[in-house]
């Protein structure tokens, strides 16, 4: 087994003393952030970085010395591990001592990121140090989940920033929840007090220090039942209320593209829907270059370029309605009707995105979300066949561009066979008009082509999207509540205090913050928005505070009966506390009847025949004794009564 270059691990060049890092360590998908984080400078670690790496490197050491060879993955994760045992749970909260301890799952993370990272760079013992970092989420989730103190997990464990140190400078400051999204650990994204947490984080119990932006304090009015207390514009940060906005301005936006699309204006006039459309369409634009301008590269996937193409559509449209716009109704050359119709074509072929653009917002329930993260790990999947087919056709296609040229010295059907080649990645080859590329070479190589592509490349794509689905569906549960936290971390890390959702951000920009924000102080700027944002929620904050109303009515009731702000009375707890297992006997009969899970069933097996053999031992001395005693009788020896003493105990045994 190699060694690890802990230089390397912490971003050091090994050939040098200087703090340079290792360009292919720093590009490693490890340390990328799935979620960018706002004002970064302005963040401090809760503990001293260079305490945290000193725990890191203790919990790295338990690790190594308890994994310490390959072992079957199923050896670490199952119940009552022998590996990781309670002893070892033990050790790792103790790691950071008294002091420190609210860092340990932190430093559990930053292990699985290093561990990670040596298994991409070690690839001889990738298998080991991917095992440890299954060990590091393992131990991270134990800890988590035989936490007693709620308060304490929720404020010091999971939502304190701290760092650790790299290139002998601190790293920005996370907390856990963040790193787990980060890391994709679904083990402690699917621990009961990570989702507590998420669960307080989503509906707006725990809020951002106005004061402090690092830490998150309890929402003071949630057990508050007036309803005036709960109709707050700042309720609008609570990553429910906003996806739940975003949800209803997107069918908003969907009715808008209806009434646009079916009713089609010969003249060439913008009426009111399509204003409003092409409004809302502005108002996304900006929203999409304000996260772009704030998080850089980060933000930067999948949904991003779709609502890119999207809104270019709908620009393009808008675009050319100008153009028609600007010829007279009554032109002889038909202009004005050719880039109205343009306009409208243009318009209709961005339906199907306006719908699939609905799943972006139905992500929060399950179905859906389960169904994205599918889709998303099958797109992934399918790089490998587009980059094989990217080689493949750029490889015929000059074959047959070089056996058209070579026929009459002219590429004169290059559109037909880029045509046929893409009818066979279709499914539906078509084999006349190769008769007469350089016969019989031509149709021979179109032949191979079709072989390649629809029998070998699409077979590799079916084998990995089922690779992929099966994947995915068998940990659907904890990919969807990732999924989860990862969207509710988008919310709460927003950059801005005053929440305009698209296209109300428009407001805030031409009406708030170009106007007013550079002059007017800031005491009153702030009340001049919470004004704005409370007329144009004011709808939406009439519908929340009923429903906090009824929420806090929900907590008032379990703190008065000593149970959590979240609990709910389920159908098996209504009579709980009318019955004593432990008075009429029940108890006793359970622990009679149930099989204890820490000790394996064959351990217990050898137990008893070790407790019986040595029963058995003891009466074979017994007897060794009490016939070495007859024989010493019998060989003339003095009996002084002893002999009869010693039948007896020899007719007993």
């Amino acid at each position: 087994m190699g060694g690890f270059n802990w230089r390397r691990a912490l971003g050091w060049d090994q050939h040098s003393g200087h703090g340079h890092r290792d360009s292919s360590h720093w590009w490693d998908d490890s340390r990328r952030r799935l979620l960018p984080v706002y004002h970064e400078e302005l963040l401090e670690s809760a503990i001293a970085p260079t305490a945290v790496t000193k725990v890191a490197l203790r919990l790295r050491h338990l690790i190594e010395e308890c994994v310490p060879c390959e072992l079957a993955e199923s050896q670490v994760t199952m119940p009552h591990s022998k590996v990781i045992t309670t002893k070892v749970i033990k050790a790792a909260r103790e790691a950071g001592g008294h002091e420190y301890r609210a860092c340990v799952v932190f430093c559990l993370l930053v292990n699985k990121r290093w561990f990670k990272h040596q298994s991409i760079c070690e690839l001889w013992d990738a298998e080991l140090h991917q095992l440890r970092a299954t060990a590091c989420e393992v131990i991270a989730k134990q800890i988590i989940e035989s936490e007693d103190d709620f308060t304490y997990l929720i404020h010091q464990v999971m939502l304190k920033r701290y760092s650790v140190m790299v290139d002998g400078r601190p790293t920005p400051p996370v907390n856990v929840i963040e790193k787990a999204v980060d890391l994709h650990a679904l083990r402690v994204i699917g621990s009961s007090g990570y989702q507590k947490c998420i669960s307080f984080l989503w509906k707006g119990w725990l809020v951002q220090d106005e004061n402090d932006p690092s830490t998150f304090v309890d929402y003071k009015d949630k057990a508050n039942t007036s309803f005036i207390a709960h109709l707050d514009p700042d309720r609008m940060r609570a990553p429910m209320y906003q996806n739940a906005t975003q949800m209803l301005i997107s069918f908003i936006y969907l009715v808008l593209y209806t009434f646009a699309i079916n009713t089609v204006n010969p003249a060439g006039d913008i009426d009111v829907i399509e204003g409003l459309l092409y409004v809302f369409t502005f108002g996304f634009i900006c929203d999409e270059l304000t996260k772009f301008w704030k998080a850089g590269y980060h933000i930067l996937g999948f949904w991003t370029a779709f609502n890119a193409l999207l809104y270019g559509l709908l620009t393009t449209s808008l675009v050319l309605r100008f153009i028609a716009l600007s010829h007279s109704p009554g032109d002889t050359d038909g202009l004005r009707h050719h880039f109205n119709t343009l306009s409208y074509n243009f318009l209709a072929v961005s339906a199907p995105m306006f719908w699939i653009r609905l799943l972006l917002y139905l992500d929060s329930f399950r179905f859906f979300g389960a169904m994205l993260v599918v889709l998303k790990v099958m797109m992934k999947e399918s790089i490998i066949f587009f980059a094989l087919l990217f080689v493949i056709i750029i490889g015929f296609l000059q074959s047959f561009i070089g056996l058209d040229y070579a026929d009459d010295q002219v590429a004169g059907d290059t559109v037909f066979i880029i045509q046929a080649m893409a009818n066979a990645v279709m499914g539906s080859p078509d084999f006349t008009g190769f008769e007469k590329f350089q016969h019989p070479f031509g149709l021979i190589l179109y032949y191979c082509f079709t072989f390649v592509v629809m029998v070998v490349l699409l077979n590799i794509l079916i084998a990995l999207y089922n690779s992929a689905y099966e994947d995915i569906y068998e940990n659907a549960n904890d990919e969807y509540l990732a999924m989860f936290a990862q969207k509710t971390m988008m919310f709460v890390r927003a950059p801005d205090e005053n929440v305009f959702i698209a296209p109300f951000n428009l407001i805030e920009l031409f009406l708030l913050a170009l106007p007013l924000e550079w002059w007017v102080p800031k005491a009153t700027y702030e009340r001049i928005n919470d004004y704005v944002m409370a007329t144009v929620y004011s709808p939406l904050l009439l519908v929340s505070a009923y429903y906090e109303v009824r929420m806090a009515a929900d907590i008032a009731a379990n703190r008065a009966r000593g149970d959590g702000d979240d609990n709910t009375v389920e159908e098996w707890e209504q009579m709980s506390a009318d019955i004593d297992f432990e008075g009429d006997g029940w108890n006793k009969r359970v622990d009679a009847a149930k099989t204890n899970l820490e000790v394996d069933t064959a351990v217990v097996e050898i137990q008893k025949l070790k407790e019986e053999v040595a029963s058995l031992k003891d009466m074979i001395e017994k007897l060794c004794e009490v016939v070495a005693a007859k024989d010493h009788v019998a060989d003339g020896g003095e009996d002084n009564g002893g002999g009869s003493k010693d039948e007896a105990e020899l007719i007993t045994i």
